[in-house]
């Protein structure tokens, strides 16, 4: 998973990603704006992140899972 280092720490941009969804659940557009990264990075990042359960997905809006949130207090 490329949102994921070798020994299981996220990436810094997955890491950006989590941390603007935990400021407010955000769209893909919304969160390639706050994080500056292009939209298709930001797409693959979130969807890598839903697959690792880090994140849900609800009418195009992200939110954190408690899974997500243990991630960023360990990482964050």
């Amino acid at each position: 998973m490329a949102c994921v280092n070798p020994d299981g720490t996220l990436t810094p941009s997955a890491l950006a990603v989590l941390k603007a969804v935990k400021q407010a659940p955000q769209t893909a557009e919304a969160l390639a704006a706050l994080v500056g990264l292009p939209l298709f990075r930001v797409r693959s990042s979130l969807r890598e992140l839903r697959e690792a359960g880090l994140l849900i997905e609800s009418g195009g809006v992200y939110h954190l899972t408690p899974q997500g949130e243990e991630t960023l207090k360990k990482q964050g």
